[in-house]
């Protein structure tokens, strides 16, 4: 299938992450992957990019696990402890409202959602209008981790560089927030297996996207044609669920193990 030629894991949902060279897979997705959020102390939702207008200064943070294995919070140039009163204070200050770092997923977990005005973004399932604003739910993995779908996020070099072509520009894979970047020539399909070593990845499905790969990491504005490109070229029905704008692919884990930049997946 291909080499993976990056390893990235989000220890904070929305912050910026690391870089690995090699990692652990669990078996709901890499080891300390979205395992923390800030959640608005107002409301209760869980804090995301994908309402950028309201939560602009998650770019502004990044997280890191140090080396006994507790998550560290850099805000501002300063480091905190994920789960300290510092923490959530340099957050709230950072982030123009009350928030607090939590480990738990809200058994009603909820989020604001700022929708593309690029109509080909929304996805069926919503049923809403392009720009509209909504407050939706957080599906939330199964070990309580703060993600979306699936447990590992891959995108190919192959379908970069496509849609590349399609914008017109270069397009950075960390705009997705991909937990695995390979070196393949296309997506592997649904149900395909994935080994590495030990580990044993299943392909889920197409990973749906929302406004957060246009999203400027500098806090420019957000990218059209990258949303254009999306919407014209990437739209595609997911069973039983509808048809989305989709980019990368969601894997479950059906081996952990550890994975490595430079190691080869194979396909079946």
């Amino acid at each position: 299938m291909g080499v993976i030629t990056a390893i990235h894991r989000y220890p904070v949902k929305s912050a910026w992450g690391e870089s690995l060279a090699e990692g652990e897979v669990e078996p709901g997705g890499l080891r300390a992957d979205r395992r923390w959020a800030c959640l608005d102390q107002a409301d209760g939702t869980v804090v995301s990019l994908k309402h950028p207008r309201r939560w602009s200064g998650m770019l502004a943070v990044r997280a890191a696990v140090a080396a006994d294995g507790r998550t560290v919070v850099r805000v501002a140039g300063q480091d905190h402890l994920a789960g300290t009163a510092g923490a959530d204070r340099a957050l709230s200050e950072c982030l123009g409202r009350p928030v607090r770092l939590s480990r738990e997923l809200p058994a009603d977990a909820r989020l604001h959602r700022l929708l593309p005005d690029e109509a080909g973004m929304v996805p069926d399932w919503l049923a809403a209008d392009a720009g509209q604003e909504l407050v939706t739910g957080v599906a939330g993995g199964s070990d309580g981790r703060f993600v979306d779908f699936g447990a590992v996020h891959l995108v190919t070099t192959g379908a970069l560089a496509r849609l590349a072509a399609e914008v017109g520009h270069g397009v950075d894979p960390l705009r997705f927030r991909p937990n695995v970047v390979l070196d393949a020539p296309a997506d592997p399909e649904p149900g395909t297996e994935l080994r590495a070593g030990e580990v044993v990845l299943r392909v889920r499905f197409a990973t749906p996207r929302c406004v957060v790969p246009a999203v400027d990491a500098a806090g420019g504005p957000v990218d059209r044609a990258l949303l254009a490109a999306l919407a014209r070229h990437h739209r595609a029905e997911l069973p039983g669920i509808g048809r989305a704008a989709c980019f990368g692919v969601y894997a479950d884990v059906v081996v952990p193990g550890r994975i490595g930049v430079g190691q080869r997946l194979s396909a079946g």
